[in-house]
C-alpha cells in the first residue's frame, strides 16, 4: 500500500520521506530488530524512484538516525552507551544498567610472565593470566577487553563463566572484594587485530579505557585495557561545582 506525499510541496520528496521515516523510528515502529524496509519496498510505498529513497535514507544516515550494514540492510542506529565514571562498576554492569542486553565472549586466555611494564603492579608475582574478551550489544561488537589478572585465575573454566564480570569472578575465587579502581582514558588507532575483532577498518579511531583495580589490602588484582568503538560509547562524569568568593 502506497503512502501519499505532497508532490507540489516546496519541501523535496526525499526530505518528506526522511521526515516520515524519522517519525516512525521515534514511534518505535521498527523495533525490535530495528531494520527498515528495503529501498525497493520504500520506493513502492511512497511511489518514488530508488534514487529518491536513497537520498532520504542518506539524510537519515548523515543525521546519525540510521546506519547501513553491508549485505544486511538499513537499521535504526544503536543508542550510545553512557559509562558513568563516578561509581565503581564493571564494564559489563555499566551496559546492563542501561537496559541493554550485552554479551561477553572469551577470545583467548593464557598464563604468561608478568610483562615488564606491570611488574610494579603485580608485586612478587612471576606469572599472570592474560584474558581477552569481546563485549557486544545487539550482536554488534562494542569493545575488546584485554585483562592481566592474578595467576590463580588460570584454573577458571572460562567457557562456563564468560558471561560473568571480572569483578565477580575475582571475588568468587579469592574471597576478596574489589574496592577501588583507577581509570585512564586516551585514544588510539585500531591495529589489524583490533580492527578484525571490532569489525572496523584498520586505523580507525578507538577510545581506550585503562582500568587498574585493587583489593582492600592494596594489592592490584586487575589491569584491563578496553578498546572501544567511540561511535557507540561515551564517558560521563557528574560533578557539583561550588562557587568561591573572588573566583
Amino acid at each position: 500500500m502506497s503512502t501519499s506525499i505532497l508532490r507540489e510541496s516546496t519541501t523535496s520528496l526525499y526530505e518528506q520521506i526522511a521526515h516520515r521515516l524519522l517519525e516512525e523510528i521515534q514511534r518505535g515502529d521498527y523495533e525490535p530488530s530495528g531494520k527498515l524496509p528495503s529501498e525497493a519496498q520504500l520506493g513502492e510505498r511512497f511511489g518514488v524512484s530508488r534514487v529518491t529513497v536513497r537520498l532520504a535514507v542518506g539524510k537519515l544516515s548523515d543525521d546519525g538516525v540510521v546506519e547501513r550494514k553491508q549485505g544486511k540492510g538499513t537499521f535504526v542506529a544503536a543508542k550510545q552507551v553512557r559509562h558513568g565514571l563516578d561509581a565503581l562498576r564493571s564494564f559489563h554492569e555499566a551496559l546492563l544498567l542501561q537496559g541493554l542486553q550485552p554479551t561477553m565472549q572469551v577470545v583467548s586466555h593464557a598464563l604468561q610472565a608478568v610483562p615488564e611494564a606491570l611488574r610494579g603492579l603485580f608485586e612478587n608475582a612471576e606469572d599472570c593470566l592474560l584474558l581477552e574478551r569481546l563485549h557486544s550489544v545487539d550482536d554488534e561488537p562494542i569493545a575488546l577487553g584485554r585483562s592481566h589478572l592474578p595467576a590463580e585465575l588460570a584454573e577458571v573454566a572460562w567457557a562456563e563463566v564468560e558471561h560473568q564480570p571480572i569483578y565477580s569472578i575475582l571475588e568468587s575465587i579469592t574471597g576478596l572484594p574489589v574496592i577501588r579502581a583507577d581509570l585512564a582514558i586516551r585514544a588510539q588507532e585500531a591495529d589489524k587485530h583490533l580492527a578484525g575483532a571490532l569489525h572496523i577498518k584498520r586505523g580507525a579511531a578507538l577510545l581506550v579505557m585503562e582500568r587498574t583495580s585493587y583489593f582492600a589490602d592494596g594489592r592490584c588484582c586487575d589491569r584491563t585495557t578496553f578498546y572501544i568503538r567511540p561511535e557507540r560509547y561515551a564517558f560521563i562524569l557528574s560533578g557539583v561545582f561550588k562557587s568561591a568568593s573572588g573566583s
